[in-house]
């Protein structure tokens, strides 16, 4: 993997300093670039990013069409299968047993490019989290290691040396709605870096998370993420392993739930109502996050695998991933994610993969809550619709690690 501070560096610099005239950032110098996909209504979804990363463009998807014909004549052929095995321990708190099996990973939604062909995959089983991460799960972690999150250090000067100090602000980004239509082709329009916001502040200095302990957990970065679940023992769950999770025993389904995004007029998650992205019409109860478990569980009891925020998880993204399994024609057994990122959009920028979408996807610009929808961002970056979960194998004895130095760092070798 190429030297990821040095690309930071190289791609950040020339940013930092014209990007205040250019997109009018109050006095904000961003030292990470954040983008959201600029792509015009009728190709809504093509490359969501969660509000990281435009796409305006798709490319190195060659493999698709020969690796979906492969895959609808297998379909038939292939069924499914969920383990029948037990739990082998006594449930971890706050975590639900996940089987594992065998099943169809992906969807055909056909502006979902980088989520397609329906390819094989078989995992073991595992422990999950039964919610997201919540703002007083991560307190009691901060208060024991003294870890500090990415969004709230300041840049260092020596990482951007050619950048005026007084832009070298800690901060991150939020959705900041205009009062207006607006065309959704330039994402600046509804995102803003805001000096000071992080997960004690999620929409910025004046804001503070008192009332929402028992919400998810916001402007997390990788490495952030990452802490918490060494700390807890745990480690992130493979893309694999959420997709099969966040399904619930379901084959195949466009939602989570089933093939209906709202059965019987229920809403099923925390998504985006009204007009992304000046007007949201509240309909489902929440203007931003939620309460973890504010909606139905799926069929293992897991509670907003779909909406609510963004989660990471350990793979990178590739656009051209899923094409390449099912073009091998195996069953991926375990998939860890490819070896290296490439997101056509950003060659040379490396990207983790998102999963489950959040409180601003709609139909209109970012429909990811689909089952099969993958996202994708840079590992230093958070904003304040993206958080985590973990996982845990069987077995595994949990021995929470002590901060060193009052300073909690996540290992090296899993960045």
């Amino acid at each position: 993997m190429p030297d990821l501070r040095e690309a930071r560096k190289r791609k950040w610099v020339p940013l930092l300093i014209g990007i205040g005239m250019v997109v009018g950032l109050a006095g904000a110098a961003i030292y990470r670039k954040h983008r959201v996909q600029t792509s015009n209504a009728s190709e809504a979804g093509v490359y969501c990013e969660n509000g990281i990363g435009a796409a305006k463009h798709h490319a190195g998807m060659a493999n698709e069409l020969a690796a979906g014909s492969h895959v609808a004549e297998a379909q038939s052929a292939w069924v499914p299968r969920i383990n029948d095995n037990q739990p082998p321990e006594r449930a971890p708190d706050g975590m639900i047993w996940i089987p594992g099996g065998q099943f169809w990973m992906g969807t055909q939604e056909d502006q979902m490019p980088d989520a397609k062909p329906w390819h094989r995959v078989y995992i073991d089983g595992y422990w999950m989290d039964k919610t997201e991460v919540t703002n007083q799960q991560f307190s009691t972690f901060v208060s024991a290691t003294g870890y500090v999150t990415v969004a709230e250090r300041k840049p260092r000067q020596e990482d951007y040396p050619n950048a005026p100090p007084e832009k070298l602000v800690a901060g991150s980004v939020v959705f900041s709605p205009p009062d207006h239509p607006v065309a959704l082709d330039n994402h600046f329009r509804w995102w803003n870096y805001v000096p000071g916001s992080n997960w004690r502040h999620p929409e910025g200095p004046r804001s503070d998370i008192k009332a929402r302990m028992n919400h998810p957990v916001v402007h997390i970065a990788y490495e952030d993420a990452v802490a918490y679940c060494n700390w807890a023992g745990k480690r992130l769950p493979t893309e694999a392993e959420f997709e099969f999770a966040s399904r619930g025993g379901l084959d195949r389904k466009r939602y989570l739930w089933g093939d209906e995004f709202m059965p019987s007029g229920k809403h099923m998650a925390n998504t985006f109502q009204g007009h992304f992205p000046d007007t949201n019409t509240v309909e489902d109860g929440y203007r931003a996050t939620s309460p973890v478990g504010s909606f139905p569980s799926n069929g293992y009891g897991l509670f907003d695998m779909a909406g609510n925020v963004w989660e990471w998880t350990s793979d990178w993204y590739r656009a051209d991933y899923y094409g390449t399994l099912a073009t091998r024609g195996d069953i991926a057994i375990n998939p860890k994610g490819p070896a290296d990122s490439l997101d056509p959009s950003e060659p040379g920028v490396w990207k983790r993969v998102h999963r489950g979408g959040s409180f601003l996807c709609t139909d209109q610009y970012c429909a990811r809550y689909v089952a099969g929808g993958r996202g994708k961002g840079e590992v230093d970056t958070g904003t304040n619709h993206l958080g985590f979960r973990c996982v845990r194998e069987p077995g595994r004895k949990v021995e929470k690690a002590a901060a060193a130095n009052g300073r909690f760092e996540a290992r090296q070798g899993e960045l």
